[in-house]
């Protein structure tokens, strides 16, 4: 026979659960529990609480148990959350104890649910700060000495004469033999920079670029000379 705290218990539970609640027997309930107050876009989590009251309660604590009905639930967390409800239940021991145990399952279920969030907030934030970091130490490069410069630089020069040399391979391959050799003595030739930074007392000949005239000044000389000597041996006629 049931207790009369008992029986009171359940018809104040069956009007405060009137859908969540079910019986399976005389001592045996089910009642939904979830998570609330649960922000838009999280998933939510809803548990069956299954009560069985032995013969000593409320002296004695009831067989609880959990059944996962909506979100993913661990054995761990599941554990978890029983375990707080015989803590609570223990701290209750003498009164009807039921409504207590559903609110702190329903303020766990909240808990875990913003929990959940908050974890994958910081992992979504931790994998975003990576890989920005990731980003910077790629786009800063290795911090330059004057060895690696160096290693640098002779890798660059010769990159720069193997794609050179393979041009030029290419280039040649569409003259003939006469156009090779002129093309080959054109690029052999050194410019005038070239020639000032090679011999900067470089004399009046070397300078001279190619295309231009050479003046021979002692052959102009000898000529003004003869000029001024056939003057002086020209007589004017007086017509008068």
């Amino acid at each position: 026979m049931l207790s009369e705290v008992l029986l009171e218990e359940f018809e104040v539970l069956e009007s405060i659960y009137p859908t969540e609640l079910s019986k399976s027997s005389e001592r045996d309930i089910q009642i939904d529990v979830e998570a609330d107050e649960v922000e838009e876009g999280l998933a939510s989590l809803k548990l069956t609480l299954d009560v069985h009251y032995t013969d000593h309660y409320p002296d004695a604590l009831p067989e609880l148990s959990l059944v996962p009905l909506e979100g993913d639930v661990e054995q761990g967390e599941l554990d978890d959350l029983l375990e707080g409800l015989i803590k609570v239940g223990e701290e209750n021991l003498g009164m009807a104890m039921t409504f207590t145990l559903v609110s702190h399952l329903r303020e766990q279920l909240t808990s875990l649910v913003q929990s959940r969030d908050a974890r994958q907030k910081f992992e979504e934030n931790e994998k975003e700060r990576l890989a920005l970091e990731e980003e910077e130490r790629r786009t800063r490069g290795t911090p330059v000495s004057v060895e690696s410069f160096k290693a640098w630089k002779a890798k660059f020069d010769k990159e720069q004469a193997d794609r050179k040399s393979k041009e030029e391979e290419e280039r040649l391959k569409g003259l003939t033999a006469k156009e090779r050799e002129e093309y080959k003595r054109m690029n052999t030739r050194l410019s005038g920079r070239q020639l000032f930074e090679r011999n900067r007392n470089l004399d009046e000949e070397t300078l001279l670029e190619e295309g231009t005239v050479s003046v021979d000044i002692s052959q102009y000389e000898r000529t003004r000379e003869e000029e001024e000597e056939e003057e002086e041996h020209i007589t004017f006629s007086d017509s008068d």
